[in-house]
């Protein structure tokens, strides 16, 4: 079996969190409402390297999914996707599904024979969203990652490329835009605030004090013309993206731009570089052109807002473990008697 420096090679470039608080859910985290898993996710013992050798003598697959109570995103996951017949029959047929609870203290013994509690799992594989979905091939390498909620129609086909076996022979994010079933605009929502094209990431930015904020777009894609449409609508949204120099990359796209450390590329080999895998993905650079956060699925404005925050206060140098910002926010903003719609 592979160690936990194997299941590592799925991760992406976020910050290191902090150690998690003991015991259940974070400070003043309130539950709008238990949403039962389905009965048919696996009752493991977290042995995962007994969870890996039976799902390969299954002909499956591990499914890891990370939750936490009171989180619409993963109720979303349950109620839109689980509860889509086509999807939960596919799952079962193919994966055993593993639940773990990022505040949790579970034991879970690693393939290694390595034993931590839930939340210290977790928080080594820098989970910042819930849901993030952990998708291990036979030898416990993680072969695939969702770092938050994907709508039906994308979860199938990320589905598809695991249980095919498709990461031997292409990328996810080549896998999805070869399978992408949905369109919607079919065009780019050009922002007044964002920086002129031809983009020069490293030349036009020389003098600027802001952070970087790349957004990652397709023509067809639902997500972006919700963002464009209601979020960049909104006043508070505006005065946040003011703290940032914006780009706008059409991730598919052959033109060339000059990314942050000055090399030229194209837009679409730039984005495989980066492994973006979901439109719209908003990815955040310091001045010294390093990645220092970023947001890959899909999110409301409150979330939206509170990842633009994030960044832009600086809260992610003090305070790694994003969602404990989230729940600060939401705490701060309840106890000045504003209402908080974590959906809206």
């Amino acid at each position: 079996m592979r160690t936990l420096a194997i299941l590592l090679q799925l991760l992406f470039s976020t910050p290191m969190l902090m150690a998690a608080q003991e015991g259940g859910l974070p400070a003043g985290m309130v539950n709008p409402g238990y949403h039962a898993q389905p009965s048919w996710f696996k009752e493991s013992f977290l042995e995962l390297g007994e969870d890996i050798a039976e799902a390969k003598s299954a002909n499956k697959r591990v499914l890891l999914y990370f939750y936490q109570d009171g989180c619409p995103y993963c109720a979303k996951l349950l109620e839109d996707n689980f509860g889509n017949k086509v999807i939960a029959d596919k799952t079962r047929r193919h994966f055993d599904v593993i639940a773990l609870n990022i505040w949790g203290d579970r034991e879970v013994t690693l393939p290694s024979g390595e034993t931590m509690t839930e939340k210290r799992f977790a928080e080594s594989l820098k989970v910042q969203y819930t849901p993030t979905l952990l998708f291990l091939d036979e030898q416990g390498k993680g072969v695939a990652r969702l770092n938050g909620y994907y709508a039906p129609h994308k979860f199938e086909v990320v589905l598809d490329y695991v249980a095919g076996r498709h990461e031997q022979e292409m990328k996810l994010a080549r896998y999805y835009a070869d399978r992408n079933p949905i369109a919607a605009s079919g065009k780019l929502n050009v922002e007044s605030f964002a920086l002129p094209h031809p983009l020069q990431l490293a030349e036009n930015r020389r003098n600027s004090w802001r952070p970087l904020l790349v957004i990652f777009e397709q023509k067809s894609c639902q997500p972006c013309d919700e963002m464009h449409e209601d979020a960049f609508s909104r006043e508070p949204l505006l005065l946040a993206l003011s703290n940032f120099d914006v780009a706008q990359v059409d991730m598919r796209s052959a033109s060339k731009l000059q990314t942050p450390d000055g090399r030229e590329l194209p837009a679409r080999k730039w984005a495989e570089e980066l492994n973006i895998q979901y439109a719209p993905s908003l990815v955040f650079f310091d001045s010294r052109a390093r990645e220092i956060f970023r947001s890959e699925a899909y999110l409301k404005n409150f979330h939206l807002h509170a990842v633009l925050d994030y960044v832009a206060t600086g809260a992610w140098r003090h305070q790694p473990n994003f969602q404990r910002f989230v729940q600060h926010r939401a705490d701060v903003l309840r106890a000045r008697g504003l209402a908080v719609d974590l959906m809206k």
